[in-house]
Order: structure tokens, then sequence, then C-alpha cells
């Protein structure tokens, strides 16, 4: 991870929260409970390295490559 876009991401998700807060109060509980936990969701997200994480179809493959030998 490189540190300075997770900074910056947790400054971004702060301010986001400063600013829509006040808006919010008036807002019910579940309201409130849905924007953090998708505040939360997102600014987990931005952390991972996601272009160069393997997708599943890679894990698939690593999985099934003994097999292979068998099936042919």
């Amino acid at each position: 991870m490189r540190w300075g876009v997770g900074l910056s991401m947790t400054v971004l998700a702060v301010v986001l929260i400063g600013y829509e807060w006040p808006r919010l109060k008036k807002q019910p509980r579940k309201d409130k409970l849905v924007f953090l936990s998708l505040i939360l969701i997102a600014w987990t997200l931005s952390l991972f390295d996601l272009p160069n994480i393997p997708g599943p179809t890679t894990m698939v493959q690593t999985l099934f490559k003994p097999f292979a030998i068998l099936l042919e």
C-alpha cells in the first residue's frame, strides 16, 4: 500500500463525514448507520491495490491446475 494514498483517502473520508454530518443530524439513526457503513466500505476498498489483485479466475486456475493432468 502506498502511504500517501491511504492518508489522503482517510482525510477525504473525514472531510466528507464532517461536511455531511450536520445534514444527517435530522435523519433517523438507520440513515446515519447506512451513511457511515458506505463510507467505511469505500474507505476500506480504497486501501487495496485492486487493479493488481488477481481475480477469481486466477484462483480457480490455481486450484484446478493439478487436476488438468487427470482430465486430459
